[in-house]
C-alpha cells in the first residue's frame, strides 16, 4: 500500500519549511534595556496586610463557595454550619519574594453533624484582577475532585 500523491506532497512541504526555518539567523537572547529595568519591569509591590485567620468575611467566603461547590457539582445539600479552633499555621511561609500568604487551620462543623478538618489560605491579590486578597480552602474528607489530596495537603505550609 503506498502513500498517497497529495501525501507525499504535504510531507515535503512540511520538511521544507522546517529547513527554511532551521536555516533563518538565531539572535541571541538581550537583556533588558535601561529603560526597561527601571520603569517596566519593576516587580510586583506587595503589602503583605492580610486578615487574621479568624476574619467573618473570610469564613463566610468559605462557607458560601462550599454550599455551592457541594450543591453544583456533587448534588449535595452539606453546608458549613459553623468554625471552630481556627488557628494560624504559617505566614509567608515560602520564599519572601512570593505573593504573601497567611495559612490556617481550624474545624468546620457541617450540616450533617461532623466535624471536619478545613485548611485554607488567604493570599493577597487572588481576588478578582488581582486587586484584593481572597480565599482558598479545602475540608478533608470532602475534597472530591483530588485538587489539594492527600487530605488538603496543597492548602497547608
Amino acid at each position: 500500500m503506498g502513500v498517497s500523491m497529495s501525501m507525499k506532497r504535504r510531507l515535503f512541504v512540511i520538511a521544507a519549511l522546517g529547513t527554511m526555518l532551521s536555516a533563518l539567523p538565531q539572535a541571541p537572547a538581550q537583556a533588558a534595556n535601561w529603560l526597561e529595568k527601571n520603569f517596566w519591569l519593576s516587580g510586583p509591590r506587595y503589602s503583605g496586610k492580610l486578615p487574621e485567620c479568624d476574619n467573618t468575611m473570610a469564613l463566610a467566603e468559605i462557607a458560601s463557595r462550599f454550599a455551592g461547590k457541594e450543591y453544583r457539582f456533587w448534588n449535595s445539600g452539606l453546608t458549613i454550619v459553623n468554625f471552630d479552633a481556627v488557628r494560624e499555621t504559617g505566614n509567608r511561609s515560602w520564599n519572601p519574594d512570593t505573593i504573601p500568604r497567611r495559612f490556617c487551620s481550624g474545624r468546620a462543623l457541617l450540616s450533617d453533624g461532623v466535624w471536619r478538618p478545613v485548611h485554607y489560605l488567604i493570599g493577597e491579590d487572588f481576588g478578582m484582577i488581582g486587586a484584593t486578597w481572597d480565599v482558598e480552602w479545602c475540608v478533608v474528607g470532602l475534597d472530591r475532585n483530588w485538587a489539594n489530596n492527600p487530605a488538603c495537603r496543597m492548602m497547608r505550609p
